[in-house]
């Protein structure tokens, strides 16, 4: 009878001088594996069952291969001759479940799944990742220990080079691992390695898009979209705009966008949004905002918390300009994509 894994992966990263794992760089990973096949890798790699991270010498790589090309892997067969000798570290990550990730190399796979659109935000088991992440220093010559990075930026000046340190955090921008497939992305170090960016996404300069959140599709992002958000296809958010995160000041509601949708300009989202909403500029609604029901006659019908129309659709959200009162009306007006905007030909 044979057994269903969860995702298999072989990659190359770097480390510090302490052999701690700085991150992980996976060009193929794998879900749901062959399990006959993970049975042959297993017997090469030492592999003994659970979720795993296994450094590989050349020797078992060149091993990997030859089962690879005779299974044709053609990937995989490719990914393990391009490694064979190299002097970076490298690795076989699998997992037989998607349980909480334990290691560096486990966590940089769940978000690869991510960010290679195999899983989707909330699709795989997160918990406990911040402190297997490292803060490192991502510079032009990849990741930096802190400790490090002193010694490293001072070898640079001495042999005439500059170490630039683009950033210290402990996620990566996703396009130096995967860049997905029909999107558009005009500053790469606002999407983070994690984030799901759906076919026909485009990202403009301020748009921003967190690990384990992402888009469906066709949206034009120019606002953000913060840690477990998903936007709908066809949704766009306007510039300056923002999305409470399920992080945010520890709100623990998942808070997602709808199809079609359009928030506004410098507005924000704080519940789930149904399918054809629209948000005003600069209306933040959060889940205890007050809100008037108006009907077709703008006649006020009630007032209730924004909360209560979570996941409703065909709404339009708008701030009465003589009363400063959030207003909600049925939303008639269809919400049409730029095709020219939209296009990534």
């Amino acid at each position: 009878m044979s057994h269903q894994y969860f995702s298999l992966a072989i990659g190359v990263g770097s480390k510090n001088k302490k052999d701690q794992w700085l991150e992980v760089f996976y060009p193929n990973p794998v879900l749901n594996p062959d399990s006959a096949l993970l049975a042959k890798i297993s017997s090469l790699v030492g592999y003994t069952g659970g979720n795993q991270s296994i450094e590989l010498d050349s020797k078992t790589l060149h091993a990997l291969e030859d089962l690879f090309v005779d299974n044709k892997e053609t990937t995989l067969a490719t990914i393990t001759r391009s490694l064979e000798e190299s002097a970076q570290p490298r690795v076989i990550t699998i997992l037989e479940t998607d349980d909480v990730p334990t290691s560096t190399p486990e966590a940089y796979l769940k978000l690869h799944l991510l960010s290679h659109r195999l899983v989707k935000p909330h699709g795989v088991n997160l918990q406990g990742i911040f402190p297997l992440l490292p803060n490192v220093a991502w510079t032009n010559e990849g990741a930096v220990d802190l400790e490090e990075l002193p010694a490293r930026q001072l070898q640079a000046r001495a042999e005439g080079r500059l170490l630039s340190v683009n950033s210290v955090d402990k996620f990566p921008k996703m396009t130096d691992y995967v860049v997905p497939a029909g999107v558009r992305i005009a500053h790469t170090a606002r999407v983070r390695l994690g984030a799901y960016v759906g076919e026909g996404t485009t990202i403009m300069h301020e748009g921003f898009i967190n690990f384990n959140a992402g888009t469906e599709g066709t949206s034009m992002i120019e606002g953000r979209v913060s840690a477990g958000v998903m936007v709908g296809k066809g949704s766009d958010l306007g510039g300056g705009c923002s999305t409470m995160g399920t992080l945010s000041g520890g709100n623990n509601i998942v808070i997602s966008v709808g199809e079609n949708c359009l928030i506004g300009a410098n507005a924000g989202l704080g519940i789930p949004l149904g399918d054809r909403c629209i948000i005003e500029a600069g209306l933040y609604l959060t889940a205890a905002s007050k809100v008037q029901i108006l009907d077709d006659k703008k006649t006020v019908v009630e007032v209730i918390k924004a909360g209560d129309l979570a996941g409703k659709s065909d709404l339009l959200f708008r701030r009465n300009s003589l009363t400063g009162t959030i207003e909600c009306l049925t939303n008639k007006s269809a919400i049409e994509l730029n095709d020219e905007l939209h296009s990534h030909n």
